[in-house]
């Protein structure tokens, strides 16, 4: 009997941006779980179900999860401990589970806890990587991130302004995710640093897809949450 539960990256957003093997995977795959959220109406939305059906996955496979979007972290985690429940009793069942993330699956996402929690419970997991959102966004805006004997810094969107300056004037090039956590550490650090050039993006990947370079405007705007910043010396 088959004892793995593969988790596949699905990329940014951009379907098209998927690897081979993850789409092998989950065009092989019986059962889908993809993360999904519920909007203030009570609509559930999900932007991973969204790349599955563009990839054309059939709709059958795929089973969504709600995730609360809420900074008590025990709600997500009750909502992982009955993916678990149900992931692992399709693989009782026989069938080839597969759990999705956007982005790269092992680079800042929650989705590391049901990971962790299969593996207690002696589930084999393995991982399919894949671009990981701030990759893709360098190619939007034409940057090269990193070149020749420059270091970058890949941070969460929990940075103050003082640290943030403190990084710059240690040479790093930064990368901060889920800016949403720290808009105005952000805008304060733009004002800090007029000669450091800052380029942000939002929902990298998609139909949305923004990138703005002109620091005037990224320190007047109001960030949600699938955004990040780039920042070069």
């Amino acid at each position: 009997m088959n004892r793995t539960i593969t988790f596949v990256s699905l990329g940014p957003g951009e379907p098209e941006l998927i690897t081979v093997k993850g789409l092998k995977t989950l065009q092989q795959a019986d059962q889908i779980f993809c993360p999904a959220t519920l909007t203030p109406s009570g609509k559930q939305v999900s932007r991973a179900a969204n790349i599955l059906k563009a990839l054309e996955i059939e709709e059958h496979k795929i089973r969504p999860f709600v995730l609360p979007m809420s900074k008590d972290r025990q709600k997500a985690i009750e909502a992982y401990d009955q993916l678990l429940v149900d992931a692992a009793g399709s693989l009782r069942e026989g069938k080839k589970v597969v759990i999705v993330a956007e982005g790269d699956a092992g680079f800042y996402t929650s989705i590391q806890y049901i990971y962790h929690q299969l593996e207690k419970e002696h589930i084999e997991v393995r991982r399919v990587p894949g671009i990981p959102a701030f990759i893709a966004a360098g190619a939007t805006g034409g940057l090269h991130i990193v070149k020749q004997e420059e270091r970058l810094m890949v941070i969460p969107g929990t940075a103050t302004a003082d640290e943030l300056a403190q990084f710059i004037r240690q040479g790093y090039n930064l990368v901060i995710m889920k800016l949403s956590a720290c808009i105005e550490a952000v805008h304060e650090c733009i004002r800090r640093h007029p000669e450091t050039h800052f380029h942000y993006f939002e929902n990298v990947g998609t139909e949305k897809e923004k990138y703005i370079s002109d620091p005037e405007i990224i320190a007047q705007t109001n960030f949600p949450y699938f955004s990040l910043l780039i920042i070069q010396a």
